[in-house]
């Protein structure tokens, strides 16, 4: 029960089945390598076919590259507890891991927003788009997702490096999580809470309201249409990006709710909506865009 500023944390192991999780993380690493694969295949596609050169294709590949590091920032690390039963996690090696995930996290949800203002461009303003989404515009998105996210995230680890833990040091993650380390600190956390939540409204919170407000702008414009089949074809070109979006946000609000609700909930929950969130975009997001996206099926194969 002594206190210490740089202890170690006790990963969350899957209750009643602690002698089968060697078993159980035979599907997360088969869920892993689908990641890994899937999109590594579509940035393989994008690089080596002028054609996709473009900045829908710049954003696919943003994305895929998101969440090969946001996987591999988390799933290696949980098979090695899983496999070696190494349960313990550094200070500082869980706080990387933390600041990691919610920066990559906030990262793809500002690459979605600027996916959603791409369609939005594409179908209100067809005329403009090459204007206005330049391969030198692109470029510049994606590295102000990345400062946002560095930027917005990185007080998270800041504000509990100087906070003393004592008590249990069980995370009820296989990974660390800002809520979840910052719950086991004995000390006053309120300047933690506050900015994270202020981070995520901002972030996340904001790119999702303005988000829907650019599909109601494309539903506005598709609606103006005469035939249902011209309405179809156009909005047919968002559907692949409306379930990304929904692939990514889900998960999120769940975990949240989680977190703010579940404090009753079997701990099992806990992992899995964990899990699920972790791996869940990674996974569906090249199969979505390999299934909707005939040029760069095309490339795979």
């Amino acid at each position: 029960n002594s206190s210490d500023l740089s202890p170690s944390f006790i990963l969350a192991s899957i209750p009643g089945l602690e002698g089968a999780q060697a078993w159980m993380a035979i599907p997360l690493c088969s869920a892993y390598v689908v990641a890994l694969t899937g999109n590594g295949a579509v940035l393989l596609a994008v690089r080596t076919e002028p054609s996709l050169h473009s900045p829908m294709y710049f954003f696919l590949c943003m994305l895929a590259a998101i969440d090969l590091a946001l996987a591999t920032a988390t799933v290696p690390r949980i098979l090695s507890f899983y496999w070696f039963d190494t349960r313990e996690i550094g200070f500082g090696a869980c706080l990387l891991q933390m600041f990691l995930i919610h920066a990559l996290s906030a990262v793809e949800s500002t690459v979605l927003l600027a996916m959603a203002v791409d369609r939005y461009v594409a179908i209100c303003h067809p005329l403009r788009h090459a204007a206005i989404l330049t391969n030198a515009a692109t470029a510049k998105i994606g590295l102000a997702a990345v400062a946002r996210g560095v930027l917005f995230f990185l007080p998270l680890p800041l504000l509990l490096l100087p906070l003393p833990f004592c008590g249990s040091r069980a995370l009820s993650h296989s990974f660390c999580l800002h809520q979840d380390v910052m719950n086991l600190a004995c000390a006053n956390t309120t300047p933690s809470v506050v900015y994270g939540l202020t981070a995520i409204l901002l972030v996340m919170g904001l790119d999702a309201v303005l988000i829907c407000l650019s599909y109601l702008l494309i539903l506005k414009a598709v609606l103006r249409l005469a035939a249902w089949r011209e309405r179809l074809k156009v909005f047919s070109t968002c559907i692949a990006h409306v379930c990304v979006v929904l692939a990514f946000y889900v998960p999120l609000i769940g975990l949240s709710v989680v977190h703010r609700f579940g404090k009753d909930l079997a701990p099992l929950v806990h992992i899995v909506m964990g899990n699920i969130y972790i791996l869940v975009p990674a996974v569906l997001n090249p199969i979505i865009y390999g299934v909707r996206t005939k040029q760069i099926q095309r490339r795979i194969l």
